[in-house]
């Protein structure tokens, strides 16, 4: 049952549809040097991935041809016994021959093959998931819009507007707590379209004192999608006294971009929605094997397809695996055979925990994900199936499972001034804050169509599995997300626990 403030502004919310609402790059850290003794523990012999092929453009397949050389004798001029220069090869790349073979692969494909061939050796699934997502030209955020029903995949805000207006209801008693602050940064990571955000600040147009002290901040570093989010919010461009900014015609609150929450200037009380962001960042796997840990890498093999190899030599992200292994319990270890690391989600929380513990506030945090140690989850999905990982890079977005213990041990470690709460299910996090109640008053004031998508919105936002109510067609079922996807909440802890994790 929902209490308190939330309740009250519940309440307010206009009992509509909105329109078009029923359902229709960061700091990195150098890592310090890795000890010994912890590559002994960690490290493996050369070993390729089962069922893999020798890599043909691995380290050792050098010319050996040229260490077998006879090195020239060059006279010293006085008589004395010839020098001797011996050149060692070893370390040149010997490119391919040159082939005026036309060519099938697209850019990034072909930017991928060379950092490879260039490096004489596999990249981690990171660099190669980063570069897949974000890379500045090919990338697959970067120049289209991938989201919704023409897209390749659905996310909440775009399945119904409730979404956004119960975590409308989340911000709106953060700020209650925090003493209703004049002014109150909110920022959102990776918004998408902006249906969130548009949706949240639709319902809360009537609480005038809460969004006449927000600054919005969008972190977002495509520009495809800074256009649609400009367009999304309602976006005009005023003139000012040193050039002009940017305000949001739904609730006049200033807009402005950024390129990664480093550069969001910090002084003020922040609200951050981070929602699906964490499940894009790049992520390094692990696989067990004869003596130890070893990282799964992406190489070319002979036929010049991408496949996956282990490393054959220990890597620098086994630190962050160490780290995350002295999170879990023996137990916990003993039952995996592949464990995902996460390092930019663990900077980026400490990023998030140090500036809510200096400026106040706090962030929400949804995503589908565990809490524990995550296995094997990383998945290739282009328009709404499932494909490998491996196939047409760049045509697919590529996601993994968010480690929600991981994200918390990572705030508390970075500051002893905030707290962690959660995680909880979707469904219990959008139940606690009164979206059956929303849901019964749009439900009296649509169409007949309208009603059906927002039985059907409902159903995915909150239920688990496929809506027992359906009559269409079985494989267009509509199926729960209730139970898969998890709501964590950091904030500072002046402000004590955040609706609705008491």
């Amino acid at each position: 049952m929902l209490r308190g403030p939330a309740a009250a502004l519940l309440r307010r919310l206009a009992p509509q549809v909105s329109g078009g609402g029923c359902g229709g790059a960061t700091h990195r850290r150098v890592p310090p040097p890795i000890a010994s003794s912890l590559l002994a523990r960690f490290s493996s012999a050369p070993t390729t991935f089962p069922s893999a092929p020798p890599s043909s453009s691995s380290a050792t397949g050098r010319d050996e041809a040229a260490d077998e050389e006879e090195p020239p004798e060059i006279s010293n001029g006085d008589g004395g016994a010839p020098l001797s220069i011996a050149v060692d090869r070893s370390g040149l790349y010997n490119p391919p021959e040159h082939s005026h073979e036309p060519s099938s692969d697209s850019e990034l494909v072909k930017h991928l093959k060379s950092i490879i061939k260039f490096r004489s050796g596999p990249i981690s699934v990171a660099e190669y998931m980063e570069e897949v997502l974000t890379n500045p030209q090919s990338g697959f955020y970067i120049n289209r819009d991938v989201f919704g029903e023409g897209g390749d995949f659905i996310t909440s805000p775009e399945v119904s507007q409730m979404f956004g207006e119960m975590i409308g209801v989340w911000a709106m008693c953060l700020w209650e707590q925090m003493g209703r602050p004049e002014k109150v940064n909110l920022i959102e990571l990776g918004p998408g379209r902006g249906t969130l955000l548009a949706d949240l600040l639709r319902g809360s147009a009537k609480f005038v004192n809460f969004t006449k002290a927000l600054n919005i901040n969008l972190v977002e570093c495509s520009p495809t999608l800074q256009k649609i989010q400009y367009n999304t919010l309602k976006c005009e461009d005023e003139p000012v006294d040193d050039g002009k900014r940017t305000v949001s015609k739904l609730c006049g609150a200033p807009v402005c971009w950024h390129a990664s929450l480093e550069q969001v200037p910090s002084g003020s009380p922040t609200i951050i929605i981070a929602h699906e962001f964490y499940d894009a960042l790049p992520i390094h796997q692990f696989q067990k094997a004869s003596r130890g840990w070893s990282e799964k890498m992406v190489d070319l093999a002979e036929d010049s397809l991408f496949r996956f190899v282990l490393s054959p030599h220990p890597t620098a992200s086994l630190l962050y695996l160490s780290k995350r292994c002295g999170w879990a319990s023996s137990e916990e270890l003993e039952k995996v055979e592949h464990i995902e690391v996460c390092p930019k989600a663990m900077e980026l929380t400490e990023q998030i925990a140090d500036r809510i513990s200096s400026d106040g506030g706090g962030a929400l945090i949804i995503d589908y994900g565990k809490d524990g140690i995550v296995s094997d989850s990383l998945q290739a999905i282009r328009k709404h199936k499932f494909v490998h990982i491996l196939d047409d890079p760049g045509s697919a977005d590529l996601s993994a499972y968010v480690d929600f213990a991981s994200i918390r041990h990572s705030a508390l470690e970075a500051s002893d001034d905030i707290s962690v709460h959660g995680p909880m299910t979707q469904s219990q996090f959008l139940g606690s804050l009164g979206i059956n109640f929303r849901v019964e008053a749009l439900l009296q004031n649509c169409t007949e169509e309208q009603a059906e998508s927002l039985r059907t919105g409902y159903w995915r936002l909150v239920g688990d599995g496929e809506a027992p109510f359906w009559e269409g067609p079985e494989d267009q079922a509509p199926i729960g997300m209730g139970t898969r996807y998890l709501a964590m909440a950091i904030v500072n802890k002046k402000q004590g626990t955040p609706v609705p994790f008491e």
